[in-house]
């Protein structure tokens, strides 16, 4: 299978390219760190989301209070904010308008620590899932294919959200290495990836706790043992 982006071969371009390339980072940072969860809540129901459920201001909370066609929006949404910067305003911040594999991986990565650090929120955040899922989407759809397949198995398995959100993480990276070889600049893709699931793990410290001492809510419990989930 081709690259699904232009191999790693940035043309140097002089300061105005510097410029536009930083000038892209931070718009990625800043476009990730847009909380579309918790202002989607507040729009429809009036309430803070970092106030309810988990306290998270990630999409699966958002779904816990809106339901699930608006928390998909949110979802949607918060995807999007790593699909953007990977696939359109990388091209637009590099020469002849190519994005590497490297480049795409750096502005996707921009997207996601906004996700996790928002400035908008004191650098509070969430925990990175979603947003990586659209930057990934937008650099090699099979690794998300691959990593949404392990989600399935694990939510029907453990049925844990938390359970299937690392395990789509370790299979992310997986799928990388896999596929590292097999096009030009894969390996940037592999270790951002790793990185991802370092990321992800430690986001998901206190769920990881839970899962240990027994007490992770589980899809289908009650609305108390759902409610008392820690904030992250």
């Amino acid at each position: 299978m081709s690259a699904p982006l232009h191999p790693f071969a940035l043309a140097a371009g002089g300061p105005a390219l510097d410029a536009a390339f930083a000038i892209g980072l931070v718009a990625s940072y800043l476009l990730g760190a847009i909380p579309f969860g918790l202002v989607t809540v507040r729009l429809v129901k009036g309430i803070d989301l970092r106030t309810v459920g988990s306290g998270n201001i990630g999409a699966t909370n958002a779904m816990r209070v809106l339901g699930k066609p608006l928390g998909l929006l949110a979802f949607a949404l918060d995807v999007a904010k790593g699909f953007v910067p990977a696939a359109v305003i990388a091209p637009w911040c590099t020469a002849a308008g190519d994005a590497s594999i490297a480049t795409a991986v750096l502005f996707a990565a921009a997207a996601v620590l906004g996700h996790v650090f928002p400035v908008y929120l004191g650098f509070k955040g969430g925990k990175a899932v979603a947003t990586s899922c659209g930057g990934l989407l937008a650099i090699d759809p099979l690794v998300v294919l691959i990593g949404g397949a392990a989600w399935l198995v694990a939510l029907g398995t453990a049925r844990m959200v938390s359970v299937a959100s690392l395990a789509m993480a370790l299979a992310f990276a997986g799928a990388a290495w896999w596929r590292a070889p097999r096009f030009e600049g894969g390996i940037f893709l592999a270790v951002g990836t790793s990185a991802l699931l370092v990321l992800i793990v430690w986001r998901h410290r206190s769920n990881i706790g839970r899962i240990l001492a027994g007490t992770e809510p589980r899809i289908g419990g009650s609305r108390i043992e759902r409610d008392t989930e820690a904030t992250p």
